[in-house]
């Protein structure tokens, strides 16, 4: 069955034709291309957008705006976004970088979607056309979303304030064991004073780990004062099972390499 491709200049009218049952929007293609590929016979056509705004990156006064159309590597180079390079570097190979874009990501399922991890450490909000939504309602209710998203923006944290991790099994490129995210802020006397920390393939979809966070609160990044930390990171966690790691794989490692994100 042939597939038909529409283009249209504003978000607007692609969102209207985007209401044909059978039509899925098309970023970089690496989502839903493939799902076609391997002979998703609901689809029947793909909708896409060229409006400047989609992909467009500012950055001012701390504040970041990234357009849903921007791919990996564009994030990756930029020079206002290197506390952002290696979530956005862990994303497949440079091929697939050039292709997936930040809006894509938000909707890849476990045990891809490694730079909404990121995201959700950084408490991003989503811009769509319906409106705009905290990152974690939105991943809570993407799989019955028909908003194409326009938009993500976040505070960028101070210098060192963002560690990310992902392991997988092949290097440099291969699929997530887990990955992890973290957003520290630390007072003077060297205690964590803030805390945001985000998991993934820990869940169906990026989940925050609010027991670690808030077990890390007036501790040192010590390996004593991140231990209490660790004894809870894997709280209400539910990971996969797939040909990558088991789900108890997952939980035993979650801990390891948390520390290991935590002291640097």
């Amino acid at each position: 069955m042939a597939l038909a491709l529409q283009t249209f200049s504003t978000v607007k009218d692609a969102s209207a034709a985007l209401k044909s049952a059978g039509t899925l929007y098309l970023g970089g293609g690496t989502l839903v291309v493939r799902a076609t590929n391997e002979g998703d016979v609901s689809i029947s056509g793909f909708i896409r957008s060229t409006e400047p705004s989609l992909s467009a990156i500012t950055v001012s006064g701390g504040k970041v705006r990234i357009g849903a159309s921007v791919t990996m590597a564009a994030i990756a180079r930029h020079p206002d976004l290197a506390l952002l390079a290696p979530a956005a570097r862990a994303v497949g190979g440079p091929a697939i970088r050039n292709m997936a874009t930040i809006g894509g990501n938000l909707f890849a399922p476990a045990p891809y979607g490694d730079f909404a991890v990121a995201l959700l450490a950084l408490d991003a909000i989503v811009s769509t056309g319906d409106g705009d939504l905290p990152v974690e309602a939105f991943l809570a209710g993407r799989d019955n979303s028909r908003a194409i998203v326009t938009s993500v923006g976040f505070t960028l944290p101070k210098d060192g304030g963002l560690r990310f991790l992902k392991v997988s099994r092949v290097k440099p490129k291969g699929i997530s064991v887990l990955s992890i995210t973290a957003v520290l802020e630390q007072a003077p006397d060297g205690t964590v004073s803030s805390s945001r920390i985000a998991l993934g393939c820990m869940a169906d979809r990026p989940m925050r780990a609010r027991a670690a966070e808030n077990a890390l609160l007036g501790r040192k990044l010590t390996r004593d004062g991140i231990a209490p930390a660790l004894a809870v990171v894997g709280d209400g966690t539910s990971p996969p099972t797939d040909p990558i790691a088991s789900a108890w794989y997952r939980n035993e490692v979650l801990p390891v390499h948390f520390g290991r994100l935590l002291l640097g």
